[in-house]
């Protein structure tokens, strides 16, 4: 999406193998010299602030920060109740894993590159990508296999549902926090994106969605460029929900 206004894009990941894909994937309808990659750790501050300083010490200035970092695991494929994401069995490091990326490193990237959008009184915009489950529980009914007893019924886990929620907590505070030096912050909360999903999956997800339908992926694009363009300079501190409704039925 920011790639179609014109904006160098600098994409951060943990290993090397998933930006080269990401650059590829993207390269495919941009020029490849606006898609900058770095291998980043949003976990350590360290990293964080290694990426930044290298990036303004070629005299590039971060204008845009978009928090889209996480862990999804997903709910198929259990085999043993000990690999479960029911809250009953679920482990004390993936907790500390999956809110370590998904809510701490949304924190550490915006005290970063925040701060410094702050300090030279430019301003600037930190986007941070929730979900549709931030303003709603997940209907565990959706993911339920016939033939499972109920303690290896798959589900949602707790861990999505909580950092998902406290992004939008994270975007309110920051909203306020630096609001006098230019820096705006929202959140965007999309539904689900259709992706071939199991069929039984998608009609139970689809009932309960006004317009019928998943998200298709390409949806959510002018909802990024609008918020982080100029066209939504009066809006801060805001969390647009992109869900076909759901969340008002």
């Amino acid at each position: 999406a920011l790639l179609e206004s014109g904006a160098i894009v600098v994409l951060t990941d943990i290993g090397e193998v998933g930006l080269a894909s990401a650059k590829a994937s993207l390269s495919l309808n941009a020029d490849a010299a606006c898609i900058l990659t770095r291998v980043m750790d949003v976990t350590r501050l360290d990293s964080i602030r290694g990426v930044a300083e290298e990036l303004a010490a070629s005299g590039r200035r971060v204008d845009i920060l978009i928090n889209n970092a996480a862990i999804d695991p997903k709910v198929e494929g259990i085999q043993s109740i000990t690999e479960t994401s029911r809250l009953e069995n679920f482990s004390l490091g993936q907790w500390d894993l999956q809110i370590g990326v998904g809510l701490t490193g949304a924190f550490l990237c915006s005290q970063v590159f925040g701060s410094a959008m702050a300090q030279d009184s430019k301003g600037g915009v930190i986007l941070n990508i929730s979900s549709d489950l931030s303003v709603f529980s997940p209907d565990q009914r959706l993911y339920r296999k016939d033939g499972r007893t109920d303690e290896m019924q798959p589900v949602k886990p707790i861990t999505y549902s909580v950092i998902k929620a406290g992004l939008i907590g994270l975007t309110r505070y920051l909203a306020t926090y630096w609001a006098d030096c230019g820096v705006r912050a929202n959140a965007l909360s999309p539904g689900g994106v259709f992706n071939g999903q199991d069929e039984e999956f998608v009609q139970r997800l689809t009932s309960l969605i006004p317009l019928g339908r998943m998200a298709n992926h390409d949806e959510y694009l002018a909802a990024v460029q609008f918020l982080c363009s100029d066209a939504s300079a009066y809006l801060n501190g805001q969390n647009i929900v992109m869900d076909g409704g759901r969340s008002v039925w």
